[in-house]
């Protein structure tokens, strides 16, 4: 029988670009999982933290950026993971940064791109990410009636 983990969380970030925006994808580094692939942020949840929380920590560990707004989605990223029988619910976040934010990348990644909405569609790899993409457009960037329900304030101490 499966195990089931909901102790991951994803963050997808954007910059407004003039009136249009830009999503940031990372490249996995040779000898990661997954590695070369094109990606958003992902990680996992400390005992001690939120799932916001881990997602804020998760954003600055690999890509040295904090967000001027956060949200969450209505959407949870399911995915199976065969080597370890695992079952696998990921919380999904929005981080939006300055148009000019620096990404620094940790060792997890060795590569980023920004992409305007419709390469993004095409840069994304797995359903889950096309859909989270296509509730970001709709319900932050548009913004759609959900968007002041969905921020999470957030403090820069």
């Amino acid at each position: 029988m499966p195990f089931i983990d909901a102790n991951m969380v994803c963050v997808n970030v954007f910059r407004r670009w003039g009136d249009s925006a830009e999503f940031l994808f990372i490249r996995r580094s040779k000898g990661d999982y997954l590695a070369g692939t094109w990606q958003t942020v992902y990680g996992g949840v400390h005992p001690t933290e939120t799932a916001w929380q881990a997602a804020l920590r998760e954003l600055r560990e690999e890509t040295g950026l904090a967000p001027q707004k956060f949200y969450f989605l209505d959407a949870v990223e399911s995915f199976y993971l065969p080597e370890r029988d695992l079952i696998c619910h990921c919380v999904v976040f929005v981080a939006e940064v300055s148009p000019n934010a620096q990404v620094r990348l940790n060792n997890e990644h060795d590569a980023f791109e920004w992409h305007r909405p419709e390469a993004a569609m095409d840069r994304v790899m797995w359903p889950g990410q096309k859909r989270a993409l296509k509730q970001i457009m709709e319900e932050i960037l548009a913004p759609g009636r959900a968007a002041k329900h969905l921020e999470i304030p957030i403090s820069h101490e």
